[in-house]
């Protein structure tokens, strides 16, 4: 059983907010996530819990100490747990432009050098950090939401391992990585040149060739996003893939929102209600 480091816990709401530490043996680094534990988790009472992927630049902090998702976890019983965006420390691969070095690992396994020392994402969060939460936190589903980068992961990693998630969400999420100046730099940065083998990493290309996997897809778009305006995200082209692989999808597009956690707030607490409701009817709860 990996070794867990209690790293900090706070009392908050009717639960607990804590950061755990442990050697990661996908990245070769130590890896850091919270975790919000409410009152009946701490009890022993199986709950949902909820996979949040961050975006660019990120840490677990950014939305353990924005998102103001402990008051709504607390109140309905969900296990909520966000780990780091990439491998990170001195001795791992980095980069200047701030979407491709640390931070910026868009939740896959690199295949080049530097990169692929540590760069494990997709193995760090499918084969490792999910058997450890499984195994040591009484969950009885996992649904996988993000932002922007981290709603990339949740697409790609809900659609290619649909066994292992009840739920998928995404808020302003990177919908085609391969089409976008972010997504083409770091693609090309971990893969190499060959452009057909992104496709394989992109998260709607993965939704197309999965095909219809779950009840209800959510995602929040923020029509003030300039990312979207600058064409990094394309929720669009996600829409006409769930329309032909008859994907149920809800794209919620919001007037007057951009692309920060301030967004990400104002609609928490319908993703935490999305992630729910499919936890209900699994039968987890």
């Amino acid at each position: 059983m990996t070794k867990l480091t209690l790293i900090s816990d706070n009392r908050c709401f009717e639960g607990h907010q804590r950061y755990y530490s442990h050697e990661s043996s996908a990245t070769n680094t130590s890896m850091t996530f919270s975790i919000y534990l409410p009152d009946r988790a701490i009890a022993g009472q199986s709950c949902p819990a909820i996979l949040y992927l961050s975006g660019l630049t990120c840490s677990p902090d950014n939305v353990t100490h924005k998102a103001h998702y402990q008051e709504m976890c607390s109140e309905f019983g969900v296990i909520f747990i966000a780990p780091d965006t990439s491998p990170k420390g001195d001795d791992v691969a980095d980069d200047e432009r701030f979407f491709v070095g640390q931070g910026a690992s868009y939740y896959v396994d690199a295949k080049l050098k530097p990169w692929t020392e540590h760069y494990q994402m997709r193995s760090y969060i499918i084969d490792e950090l999910y058997d450890l939460i499984r195994d040591q936190f009484p969950t009885n589903s996992i649904g996988v939401m993000g932002h922007s980068m981290g709603g990339h992961g949740a697409l790609l990693l809900g659609f290619k391992y649909p066994s292992k998630f009840v739920s998928v969400s995404a808020i302003a999420p990177v919908c085609v990585a391969s089409d976008s100046e972010w997504g083409q730099a770091a693609f090309e940065a971990y893969f190499g040149e060959d452009k057909n083998s992104w496709q394989e990493h992109d998260a709607t290309y993965a939704i197309q060739k999965a095909g219809k996997q779950y009840p209800l897809l959510l995602i929040d778009q923020g029509e003030a996003d300039e990312h979207l305006a600058a064409g990094n995200l394309r929720p669009e082209q996600l829409h006409k893939v769930c329309r032909q692989i008859e994907q149920p999808l809800t794209l919620r597009y919001h007037a007057g929102f951009d692309h920060s956690y301030y967004f990400i707030q104002s609609v928490m607490a319908d993703h935490i209600h999305h992630h729910l409701k499919a936890a209900d009817m699994a039968g987890s709860r």
